[in-house]
């Protein structure tokens, strides 16, 4: 199960990852090489690091949606065993209130 602080965490550290320098500057601040077109620069640099910014915004936005469903189901869960319990207890009072009833005519005997 993936819980919310730690969904944050993974998401704050893609962001983080790839917020070096400008867009399509070439490599960088982690030392490693940005690819063949992105250490061009220009244009084509640009585009490529739109596309990545693209694809890292779709795929925060899924794990969010994907999150918010879970988080929904364990919502449904919850109230479904809050709806399960209140019958269970409301079946115990029935039974406890049957037993006393059946203790008052005891005694009357």
């Amino acid at each position: 199960m993936l819980s919310v602080s730690r969904a944050a965490t993974r998401l704050t550290g893609v962001v983080a990852r790839f917020s070096a320098g400008g867009h399509g500057d070439g490599a960088g601040r982690g030392g490693g090489s940005g690819g063949s077109i992105r250490d061009a620069g220009g244009a084509f640099g640009k585009m490529e690091a739109a596309r990545e910014d693209e694809y890292f915004y779709k795929k925060q936005k899924a794990q969010l949606q994907e999150l918010r469903e879970h988080i929904q189901q364990e919502v449904d869960h919850h109230k479904n065993q809050l709806e399960n319990h209140k019958k269970v207890l409301d079946r115990h009072q029935k039974r406890i209130s049957e037993i006393e009833a059946e203790e008052r005519a005891l005694g009357k005997e």
